[in-house]
């Protein structure tokens, strides 16, 4: 006796389903105008440092964009392949003006790119780790001979610039787009798969609270990969043992998930720290984490900063009523909280413990 399958029978596309899928194609395109440049490095690296310390670079870093991602090797493995003179990837760029930007260049693909260029100009990076140019490691610029200098200055990358009526959805799409399907694992999202036990559970749920959701208003994108989890396990990390870490900050993090998952953690008093930190930040700093109004999401090492340094101020007086706030707005906790001051141990110090001292009136 033959057994008979229940296949379902095969859904036949009509006519009319191909005209209001090529409705909503164009009700859903968007003409986007955009140009085609070249520029020399020189060139690039003093758009992006020019004003980079108070935000009035005209080649900038959007909020919704991640911190310096490459590490040492991958920087170099960038610079050789420059100095080989071969193909770099366009960089994308968004031709904002508004109220609050004048003409300048939004970064959408190519942050970490325009961070090495401007950190090996600036003698920031030490070449390591080439395979091609093995004569060439453990050199910064100034190394370089004179001529090469020179040659490596005046090299072009190609660029496509939005214009100005790319409109911030566009971009943050783009964006995406630009990444989706190429972009491994952040570390967050690995440790969910490698770390899973009781603490990163209490992580999850904090990272829920809505409060500390209307406080740091993530993106989609950033939400899918886990940037609010990230963002409560540096806040107790730091909070803990922030003037003791040492190395890479991810092996911190890792470290310190990974021993209170496996010991037992005091539950009550961490949520009540992380619930009275952001009563205070949602009476006192009327931003929220954000650097202020047209900034559209925190940024890590700005929350940081707020967020431990509030805590230990109110470990010291949890009536704390701050005399002054005018100190956010500071050229020295600017300086302070600037993407290029990265996260060594004394910067992380520095940085929370100004906050703690200016919310305590300290000298």
């Amino acid at each position: 006796m033959s057994r008979v399958t229940n296949i379902p029978s095969e859904i036949k596309i009509t006519a009319q389903q191909r005209d209001e899928a090529e409705e909503e194609l164009r009700e859903q395109q968007k003409p986007i105008d955009y140009n085609t440049l070249e520029y020399p490095i020189e060139v690039l690296v003093k758009k992006y440092t020019d004003g980079l310390d108070d935000d009035t670079n005209e080649l900038f870093i959007p909020d919704y964009q991640r911190e310096m991602a490459w590490d040492n090797i991958r920087q170099s493995k960038f610079i050789e392949s420059m100095l080989l003179g071969l193909p770099i990837p366009y960089i994308f760029v968004a031709d904002i003006s508004d109220e609050d930007n004048d003409s300048r260049l939004e970064i959408i693909d190519g942050t970490q790119r325009i961070r090495t260029l401007a950190g090996f100009l600036n003698n920031e990076l030490k070449l390591e780790a080439l395979e091609k140019l093995k004569s060439f490691n453990n050199f910064r610029f100034d190394d370089l001979a004179s001529p090469r200098q020179r040659r490596f200055k005046r090299t072009t990358i190609r660029m496509i610039q939005l214009t100005e009526k790319a409109d911030e959805d566009i971009r943050r799409d783009m964006f995406e787009r630009i990444n989706n399907g190429s972009v491994e694992l952040n570390d967050m999202e690995k440790r969910r798969g490698i770390y899973d036990g009781p603490f990163l559970e209490f992580i999850e749920q904090l990272s829920n609270y809505p409060k500390f959701r209307k406080l740091c208003p993530f993106t989609d994108p950033l939400i899918r990969r886990r940037e609010p989890q990230e963002f409560v396990l540096r806040f107790f990390a730091y909070l803990h043992e922030y003037k003791e870490f040492t190395g890479k900050i991810d092996n911190f993090l890792n470290d310190y998930l990974r021993k209170n998952n496996k010991n037992s953690f005091n539950r009550q008093s961490m949520q009540a720290d992380f619930e009275t930190m952001l009563d205070f930040v949602d009476k006192y700093f009327p931003n929220g984490f954000r650097k202020s109004q047209r900034h559209t999401m925190p940024t890590r090492i700005w929350f940081e900063a707020i967020s431990v340094g509030v805590t230990l101020a109110l470990r010291e007086d949890s009536a704390l009523d701050p005399k002054s706030m005018s100190w956010v707005d500071s050229p020295e906790f600017k300086k302070y909280t600037a993407s290029r001051e990265g996260t060594t141990q004394p910067t992380v110090v520095r940085r929370i413990d100004y906050v703690r001292d200016r919310l305590l009136d300290r000298p």
